[in-house]
């Protein structure tokens, strides 16, 4: 599921739907109206919650996390909120080479579950 907060996100609006090319009929899509008590729900359920933060110590590539996990994505430029940032179990980055300093959201997404995806073989 793409879980997002009510208040910061624009929605699923109809070329969004239109660019999913089919996903949007497939993969729920969830409002929400406080993201970070909903991570904690999710941990609760033994869902491990990982966070993307060009800062972070950890590249997605040396970092671990279980099979069960949550990405959190921050709003491009902005990157996630203090709150959101301080309930994630972990943070990575993806390394960027040369003179590129991040990805926009939808390609970081796409890194992110490509490779949680090459992990579980």
């Amino acid at each position: 599921a793409v879980i997002a907060p009510k208040d910061r996100a624009v929605g699923l609006t109809d070329v969004a739907a239109k660019t999913a090319s089919g996903a949007a009929e497939t993969v729920p899509y969830v409002m929400v109206t406080n993201l970070a008590r909903t991570l904690r729900e999710l941990q609760e359920r033994e869902i491990w919650v990982v966070g993307t933060a060009g800062e972070a110590d950890k590249d997605l590539y040396a970092a671990d996390w279980p099979q069960a996990t949550a990405w959190v994505l921050g709003a491009e430029g902005e990157g996630m909120r203090r709150l959101t940032r301080e309930t994630c179990d972990q943070l990575v980055r993806i390394p960027m080479h040369g003179t590129v300093e991040s990805l926009n959201v939808s390609v970081a997404a796409g890194v992110c579950l490509y490779e949680a995806r090459r992990r579980r073989g």
